[in-house]
């Protein structure tokens, strides 16, 4: 009768202590995400920006994550009555540093570093334009890197929702150094 009594006082001081276990070493996930760039927006027209990425992110210890992956980042300028499209194309590797989290680990806050290299061209390499005006600026390869300050949040135990501000610094654009992004998207855990 003592190990029924003691049974059930275990079960009821341990109810709600049964947690899902994430951020565990070893644990990966593949993220898309999808973002506006610049105070630009994604609608169609003029200050027309966004940007594309995918990514694989494998967790270490105490919740932080290597992460690689690559980008697409395009801005529209106006030129005239058309749009000159300056589009980059990156990959990335960087390492985030969980800040902040709920003890359940559903909501968690980090600041990642990564480096970032690619290549980026203007108006897909054609220097004439219609009216035959030539752009100056050359397509060029890129370097440098970006800070990042992400919120995820657990949606299941296998899918999560994030939203992170990015910074971008590349060298080697004859466009723009820097490149504020605002991020959304989702990691899905592979195993």
């Amino acid at each position: 009768m003592k190990q029924i009594y003691l049974s059930i006082t275990l079960c009821l001081v341990l109810v709600g202590q049964a947690q899902a276990q994430r951020c565990l070493p070893g644990q990966r996930g593949i993220q898309v995400t999808v973002g506006a760039v610049d105070g630009f927006n994604l609608k169609k027209g003029d200050k027309q920006a966004f940007c594309l990425g995918i990514a694989h992110s494998t967790y270490t210890k105490g919740g932080n994550r290597w992460v690689f992956g690559a980008e697409y980042l395009q801005k529209q300028h106006l030129y005239r009555d058309i749009l000159i499209p300056v589009s980059q194309i990156t990959g990335e590797g960087g390492y985030y540093k969980q800040v902040l989290s709920d003890p359940s680990k559903t909501v968690a806050f980090s600041v990642g570093a990564s480096a970032v290299a690619g290549y980026e061209t203007i108006n897909w390499g054609k220097q004439l334009l219609f009216d035959g005006a030539t752009i100056e600026s050359k397509d060029n390869a890129i370097y440098g890197g970006a800070v990042s300050f992400e919120v995820e949040t657990y949606i299941t135990d296998r899918l999560v929702l994030l939203a992170n501000v990015r910074e971008r610094v590349l060298f080697g654009s004859s466009i723009s150094k820097f490149h504020t992004q605002i991020n959304v998207g989702v990691r899905i855990f592979i195993n």
